[in-house]
């Protein structure tokens, strides 16, 4: 798909402020946390290390390689490349969605939401691409506009440029955008990007900034709560 940089014409068409939303996905839309931290305790297992809490805590919505970058530190396997050890992160994690990974309360019902308004919607996530369509199964990829994978942005998540990428991909302007993250590091991509961040924490604490709105989950969103977000923009 090509990356327009001027907004698109049609979502200009419909008079509406809210030009798209930005969804992330582990975490957000699909409960896939703690998969990756059996994934994550397993590896390091298998390098000789131990993982706790606080180590997927640490590293919750960062992209695998700085992940296993952290399990060498962790475990001393410095004969690895922080792509091998996210390699083997991705191949345990993959096992584990064989079984499919269960949906986020409201997660469907938004994207749905989404689709039946003429809404624009796009999967941004630090995952990426060969596992993205199997995690992201209980929606459906077909289900989104657009989706921006982790290894498909020069810089992931805490940095700003994958829901640049987004948006531009869409054709809309991120301050007339609604993202929603579960993390730090997602947290401060999209605000940075300057989107209206929708923050919905699970197994992490995200602290207040200015433009992070805080709901408990997805389920009760509607068009005219996502609408007055970006009222004033």
């Amino acid at each position: 798909m090509t990356e327009p940089s001027t907004p698109n014409p049609e979502t200009a068409a419909t008079g509406r402020r809210l030009q798209a939303v930005l969804l992330d996905m582990d975490g957000t839309l699909i409960e896939s946390e703690h998969l990756w931290g059996e994934a994550e305790a397993e590896t390091a297992a298998a390098l000789g290390g131990v993982w706790t809490e606080h180590d997927h805590a640490a590293n919750i919505g960062n992209a695998a390689e700085p992940v296993g970058r952290y399990i060498i530190e962790l475990t001393g396997a410095h004969h690895l490349s922080p792509r091998e050890v996210a390699d083997l992160l991705y191949a345990r994690f993959r096992a584990k969605l064989a079984e499919g990974a269960e949906l986020r309360p409201g997660a469907k019902d938004l994207v749905r939401l989404l689709s039946a308004a003429g809404v624009p919607v796009s999967l941004v996530t630090s995952t990426e691409r060969e596992l993205v369509e199997d995690a992201i199964g209980g929606i459906g990829l077909e289900s989104f506009d657009d989706s921006v994978a982790g290894d498909e942005v020069e810089a992931n998540k805490p940095h700003p440029d994958p829901y640049l990428r987004a948006a531009r991909r869409l054709g809309v302007d991120p301050r007339r955008c609604v993202a929603f993250e579960d993390s730090v590091v997602g947290v401060t991509a999209a605000a940075d990007a300057g989107c209206v961040t929708v923050a919905v924490p699970d197994h992490v604490e995200i602290p207040p900034r200015e433009g992070v709105v805080f709901r408990d989950s997805l389920v009760g969103v509607d068009l005219e709560w996502l609408e007055s977000l970006v009222a004033g923009r």
